[in-house]
C-alpha cells in the first residue's frame, strides 16, 4: 500500500491533473447511469447500483478521485515515504481536476439527454438546499467513511472480483442511500446548473460544498484511516525506520 502511495504522491503536476480530470469524467459517467435508472424507476437503490459503473471505471482505469486519497496517501506520508507538501499537491490538484472534468461531462449530458434535466434538478436540490445541520454533517461524515472503507477493502485483497465487489458495494451505499459526497453530488449540482433552469446557483453550491468536504475528510481520515494506522502501528514504524535509513 505504501509503495502505491509513494508512486501517486511523487507524480508531477501534469500527471496529478490528468488523472484527476479522468477521475471526474468517469464519475460523471456513473452519474449518467444513476440518473437514467432513477428517471425510469424512481428507485434510488437501483440507481445506486447503476452508479457503480463510475467506481468500476475508476478502479480499472486507475484514475484518481479526491476522496480516495484519504487512506493510502496519508499512510505513505506517515511512513515518511512522501512529504506533506506532496500530499497537499495530490489533494488540491485532484479535487480541482475532478470538478472540472465532471463539470464538462455533465454539461454534455444535459445537452445530449434533455429528458434527464428534470430528474437532475430534483436530485441536485436534495443536496444543495440542505441546511448546515447535524443531519447534513452526519451524512457527509458517513459519505467520507464509506468511500475510504471502499478503498480499504480494495487494498485488502488481490482478487479483482473482490475489488469489483467493493466498488459495487461502495456505490450502492453512497449513491443509493444519497449520502453526501463532495464530488459525486457536486456533479449532480453542476448538471442541474448546466440546464439553465435550476432554482439555485454556484454560490449555493459553495455553501453546501465546504461543509460536505470537511465532513467527508473527517469521516475518511478519523473513522477509517486513523484506526487503520493505529492497527498497523508496528508496520508503519518499520517503514519509517527504513525511510530514515535510506536518507541517512
Amino acid at each position: 500500500m505504501v509503495d502505491e502511495g509513494a508512486q501517486r504522491l511523487h507524480r508531477a503536476w501534469r500527471e496529478v491533473l490528468v488523472t484527476g480530470f479522468f477521475g471526474g469524467t468517469e464519475v460523471a459517467i456513473g452519474v449518467l447511469a444513476y440518473l437514467s435508472v432513477l428517471n425510469e424507476t424512481h428507485n434510488p437503490l437501483l440507481a445506486g447500483l447503476a452508479f457503480s459503473i463510475g467506481f468500476l471505471a475508476l478502479l480499472l482505469g486507475r484514475s484518481e478521485l479526491f476522496t480516495e486519497g484519504f487512506l493510502v496517501p496519508v499512510a505513505t506520508v506517515v511512513a515518511k515515504r512522501a512529504s506533506v507538501g506532496q500530499l497537499a499537491k495530490l489533494w488540491s490538484g485532484t479535487l480541482v481536476a475532478n470538478l472540472v472534468g465532471g463539470w464538462a461531462i455533465m454539461a454534455l449530458i444535459m445537452t445530449g439527454l434533455p429528458k434527464l434535466k428534470a430528474q437532475t434538478i430534483e436530485s441536485a436540490e436534495h443536496f444543495v438546499t440542505a441546511p448546515l445541520s447535524a443531519q447534513s454533517l452526519a451524512l457527509a461524515v458517513l459519505g467520507g467513511m464509506v468511500i475510504t472503507l471502499m478503498t480499504r477493502m480494495q487494498h485488502g485483497t488481490d482478487s479483482m472480483p473482490g475489488k469489483i465487489a467493493a466498488a459495487v458495494a461502495g456505490a450502492f451505499v453512497l449513491a443509493g442511500l444519497t449520502l453526501f459526497h463532495s464530488i459525486l453530488d457536486s456533479l449532480l449540482i453542476f448538471g442541474a446548473l448546466a440546464t439553465g433552469e435550476a432554482p439555485f446557483g454556484y454560490l449555493d453550491w459553495l455553501g453546501w460544498f465546504w461543509y460536505t468536504l470537511v465532513g467527508n475528510a473527517a469521516g475518511g481520515l478519523v473513522l477509517v484511516t486513523l484506526l487503520r494506522l493505529v492497527r498497523s502501528k508496528e508496520r508503519i514504524k518499520d517503514e519509517r525506520e527504513d525511510a530514515d535509513q535510506g536518507t541517512g
